[in-house]
């Protein structure tokens, strides 16, 4: 019964990783048509009554995205993201300090580990779930590198309330086509990203408007990204 039972467990563990690591493979080239976070917030949306769900996503490759907007997302989200392999810890260290000494709330998440957890996660905390973001992490530094994980990080994230990936959040923020968009603009949206549904990236509250500052004047000093 008990070798039964972990032979069941290997099967189990084998097939997982298959799936996971073909998942993978698939996604470096398919566009990812919705992400589990795009199913918890309609389902949210249908059980608090509140009508049709609002749900905005079209994607877009990269060279259709202003080129302001990674900048804006690594100035923000992430300083780090070009030169680590997933993982800074130096940021998950400092975010560490920060909450344990009982300041605002930190995650130190890197753009890939956001990435990893948006499109093959659920929500919510726990070792488990850190434990796959961890493995996910690892796989899509490993088989689409950082231009690929750029891209799907900028079409799956939610950047507004049912407004996910760069295009839509362009169109609804600024009426215009992510290429299109501004240092500014950029900077706008990045802003918003630690609380989408809360805060606007245009006419924005004085705590969005100087975040924007802040993420615009570090952008003048990154160049041009090299992937």
């Amino acid at each position: 019964m008990i070798k039964k039972f972990f032979r069941w467990i290997w099967k189990a563990m084998l097939w997982f990783f298959g799936l996971s690591v073909l998942s993978v493979i698939i996604f470096k080239w398919v566009p990812i048509p919705f992400t589990p976070l795009m199913i918890t917030r309609i389902i949210e949306f249908k059980l608090d009554n509140e009508g049709d769900a609002t749900f905005s996503h079209k994607w877009v490759p990269l060279e259709e995205i202003s080129p302001n907007l990674p900048k804006a997302v690594i100035a923000s989200e992430d300083g780090n993201f070009l030169k680590h392999h997933g993982f800074d810890f130096k940021a998950m260290q400092k975010a560490f300090k920060s909450n344990s000494k009982g300041k605002r709330l930190k995650g130190g998440s890197t753009i890939s580990q956001q990435t990893a957890k948006n499109v093959f996660l659920w929500q919510g905390r726990s070792y488990l779930r850190k434990g796959l973001e961890a493995y996910f992490t690892v796989l899509i530094e490993l088989i689409w590198g950082k231009e690929r994980i750029m891209e799907v990080y900028l079409n799956s994230i939610e950047m507004g309330n049912g407004v996910y990936g760069a295009q839509e959040a362009a169109r609804h923020w600024y009426s215009k086509k992510a290429i299109d968009l501004t240092a500014k603009e950029a900077a706008g949206i990045a802003a918003i990203l630690p609380n989408p549904r809360k805060f606007k990236a245009s006419n924005s509250s004085s705590y969005i408007s100087g975040r924007k500052e802040k993420i615009m004047r570090v952008m003048r000093h990154i160049g041009k990204i090299e992937y």
